[in-house]
């Protein structure tokens, strides 16, 4: 049996997810995808100021594993930087507070709270027990289907 997905806690968006080099066409250009919890580790630590364990705690994770993220965050950057890469943020295993999620068998629609996300409970519809399920765009912050974590595991064939 596969290991559960681990949700990280993200407080922001970036409002911007994409960055390219002045004065080249988009189609000669390479692109690096960044996650949105690996900007939201830059965001964090490089940002904000804050210490390792204590952006950590806030993205609910453990210190090794943001030490991971971050590391594999501003080698991305770098890579874009240096060799004149796109950049784009996009996808990953991250949640807000509150995540709403539908069934895509009955149309249910309900929020979890990340620490019941973070549990790695299987995730199923609480009317009808299905597995078939979604996450839908974070309502405070306007954001469409696709932004929650859950998309980016069951989507293949797309780059990144």
């Amino acid at each position: 049996m596969a290991r559960p997905i681990k949700w990280r806690r993200v407080g922001v968006i970036p409002q911007v997810t994409y960055f390219k080099p002045a004065g080249v066409p988009l189609r000669d250009l390479e692109e690096v995808a960044l996650t949105v919890e690996e900007a939201e580790a830059i965001r964090l630590k490089d940002l904000e100021g804050l210490e390792q364990e204590e952006s950590a705690a806030k993205m609910c994770i453990s210190r090794p594993t943001f030490h991971r993220v971050l590391r594999s965050a501003r080698q991305k950057v770098a890579e874009a930087l240096i060799n004149g890469k796109a950049l784009r943020i996009r996808g990953g295993n991250f949640a807000f507070d509150t995540q709403p999620f539908r069934c895509t068998r009955d149309g249910h629609e309900w929020e979890l709270r990340f620490e019941e996300m973070a549990a790695g409970r299987r995730l199923v519809c609480p009317r009808c027990q299905s597995p078939s399920v979604e996450a839908v765009g974070h309502r405070r912050h306007g954001f469409g289907p696709g932004w929650g974590g859950w998309r980016r595991r069951h989507e293949s064939g797309h780059k990144q």
